[in-house]
């Protein structure tokens, strides 16, 4: 079985057709753990309702206190009872065979920690065309350039890796320092090229989000990857020519 982790905060214009994509998934075997971060839309309501019709391969997690994506997808993962775990946020989209291709890559290949290629989207999560090709394999110090990893793509396979492990913290960009400290262990991340999940990236300021970005990377590079500066200016630069060239 496969738990698929989804933190909820204000995604009631996204919840219901979310929750609909993974029903339609040709994998089955499934339990869908909603994490309900103390949203102030009625999104936790509206999840009961689903539940109520739906069934009980849907559980709700609610917050009383708004903690962050980091510690609703810890307390998913200590909620799961599947074999594989999966991420996937609130408005983001699955195709409908991505589970199944997923799951049988890691058979495939024995992966602990697996990922595949994605497509940006618009505010509607229309496919722009944008896809962002995940590579066959990715260890550590490759990975500190190409922050190529897509949290909505990302599976583990429980039987191979710690689950404390991969436990997100409590930092910015904790879904990429998460893949950062299971990498350094010693683990790779084996990548699926296939388009199977579409990124929505809804419409903010540029120049703000670059500025954020610059900021998450340097604070990663020094406190996750324990980096000098020379050496956090040597990936740094790597990241900067990858991201801009992934935009274009």
């Amino acid at each position: 079985m496969v738990s698929i982790i989804v933190p909820v905060y204000n995604a009631a214009k996204y919840i219901e057709k979310t929750i609909t994509m993974v029903s339609e998934q040709t994998y089955k075997d499934w339990e869908l753990i909603l994490v309900d971060d103390a949203s102030t839309d009625g999104s936790a309501d509206l999840i009961e309702d689903i539940i109520a019709s739906q069934g009980k391969r849907i559980r709700l997690i609610r917050k009383s206190v708004n903690e962050g994506a980091a510690a609703a997808r810890n307390s998913g993962i200590d909620a799961s009872a599947g074999r594989y775990i999966a991420f996937l946020d609130a408005d983001d989209v699955w195709r409908p065979e991505k589970l199944e291709k997923q799951i049988a890559f890691m058979e495939q290949t024995g992966a602990a920690f697996s990922f595949h290629s994605y497509e940006f989207g618009d505010e509607e999560a229309n496919p722009t065309g944008r896809v962002v090709r995940a590579p066959q394999t990715l260890k550590f110090r490759q990975a500190l350039s190409r922050t190529v990893i897509f949290t909505t793509t990302v599976m583990f396979d429980t039987e191979k890796i710690d689950m404390e492990i991969i436990h997100m913290p409590q930092v910015p960009s904790e879904d990429t320092a998460t893949w950062w400290r299971i990498l350094k262990s010693g683990y790779v991340a084996y990548g699926l090229d296939e388009n199977l999940a579409v990124y929505r990236r809804p419409a903010k300021s540029l120049s703000s989000n670059k500025f954020v970005a610059i900021q998450r990377i340097w604070f990663l590079y020094r406190n996750i990857a324990d980096l000098s500066v020379i050496q956090s200016m040597f990936y740094f630069v790597g990241w900067a020519v990858r991201a801009t060239l992934r935009r274009i």
